[in-house]
């Protein structure tokens, strides 16, 4: 079927579409077929520019007395599958001037540590890499380990297991949403939680207890928020896990043997640790030079082992600028958190670090962040403390941190300095 008409606008859709004076015959299937893009598309625009306020409220419990600003900030969502096209981005993830990245920085001169004759009982072997681990640890805390006894297969798995869970719909991950004050489940950004400064990327994050009492926390945890059908995906992430846990404690040990505590010291007070596991998803962003995909801060915990896909944006601030750490598939970044530097009393640094975005490629990470048992007394050893180097920081717990974290405060690099006078506030 055709159609000719004389001049005639059209203006239904937003726009003026005018015929020729002269007759000219257009499909009119084609016709309704750019309408409808047209259409389409405007409406997407306009919902991703909103970064989607309309949450499934059925996972909300109504709530009254709020501010109009707080119901629209709690409502905010980050839903990546239409955002990741949107060349305007919402304000509440732009950062501001003096915080916004720097695409090309210095690659960081990062040392390389191979654990291979470490972990078979080298004495020597443990020495060397204790050495250089201690220097890394007191100018910035990175550091990267190779031979570290993880399964390739095992890596990989992780990886490709992201994508079956953060490619679903976003109604689908929320199954798993992350409650206000809980550190476990699926997060859409930090919305929830903050209304600026924005990160741009989801997590999904879950427990693992190396007690001996819950031996399969990880998997049962993620079977029973996202169902039966995830067991496999439960495995993987339990063993992982338990990989994790055992070559921190490892790491722990030349730490120890760093500080000249002991190789004993800090492995036994991590021992049935209580740690954190994050899988960090970060998807394209077109302005990729306003948004963060996660801002600077200091991991309040005490030992980060991340490990990197290929497409990079890790970024630590040393000497007062930015640097790039290079992905490296077969190592992983390790680095000091806030906890650690209070037992190592300020000896070993908790370094500022971010990560940034870019406009094509996704971006992930798994991040495996030690922790002690939440009674634990994180006080330094009495060797690291004398008349020349008092004490720094009070006596705390992690599950005190963690709380002041979740609660309170939002980790930067001033963490444990408002820790510190928060503490002495409440005894006070």
């Amino acid at each position: 079927m055709q159609i000719s008409s004389p001049i005639a606008p059209i203006s239904s859709f937003g726009f003026s579409f005018i015929f020729s004076q002269t007759s000219i015959s257009f499909p009119l299937h084609i016709i309704f077929y750019h309408f409808y893009n047209y259409y389409y598309y405007s409406i997407v625009n306009t919902m991703a520019i909103e970064c989607i306020t309309s949450k499934n409220h059925m996972n909300q419990p109504s709530k009254q007395n709020h501010d109009k600003n707080e119901d629209e900030e709690s409502s905010l969502v980050f839903d990546a599958s239409f955002l990741k096209h949107q060349l305007n981005i919402p304000k509440q993830f732009i950062w501001p001037d003096e915080e916004k990245p720097c695409m090309n920085v210095k690659e960081l001169d990062v040392p390389l540590i191979d654990l291979k004759n470490f972990l078979s009982g080298d004495p020597f072997a443990a020495m060397e890499a204790s050495k250089i681990i201690g220097e890394a640890c007191e100018k910035h805390g990175f550091f990267l380990v190779v031979n570290h006894g993880i399964d390739a297969k095992l890596i990989e798995h992780a990886h490709s297991y992201m994508n079956d869970f953060f490619e679903v719909p976003l109604s689908q991950k929320q199954r798993a949403q992350r409650k206000t004050g809980e550190h476990c489940g699926y997060a859409s950004s930090f919305t929830g939680r903050f209304s600026s400064k924005l990160p741009w990327k989801e997590t999904l994050s879950f427990q693992f207890s190396d007690e001996k009492n819950s031996p399969k926390i990880v998997k049962d945890y993620l079977c029973n928020t996202l169902g039966e059908d995830f067991e496999q995906f439960g495995d993987v992430y339990q063993k992982y896990c338990e990989e994790m846990s055992t070559l921190s404690l490892g790491i722990m040990e030349l730490l120890g043997m760093s500080l000249g505590v002991g190789k004993d010291c800090f492995r036994e007070f991590f021992e049935e640790n209580k740690s954190i596991m994050r899988l960090n998803y970060y998807p394209p962003c077109q302005k990729p030079d306003q948004a963060l995909g996660t801002g600077p801060h200091c991991d309040p915990t005490s030992l980060t082992i991340l490990h990197q896909d290929q497409v990079g944006g890790l970024q630590v601030f040393v000497d007062n600028e930015w640097h790039s750490i290079r992905p490296n598939f077969n190592a992983f970044v390790v680095n000091i958190g806030d906890t650690f530097m209070a037992l190592s009393n300020g000896r070993y640094k908790s370094c500022l670090h971010r990560a940034v975005v870019n406009n094509k490629t996704t971006r992930k990470s798994l991040a495996f962040f030690l922790c002690p048992k939440g009674d634990k007394v994180v006080s330094p050893p009495s060797e690291l403390v004398n008349d020349l180097t008092p004490r720094i920081y009070p006596d705390f717990t992690w599950s005190m941190l963690h709380e002041f974290t979740q609660k309170h405060y939002r980790a930067d690099m001033r963490t444990l300095e408002a820790f510190t006078k928060w503490i002495q506030q409440k005894s006070g």
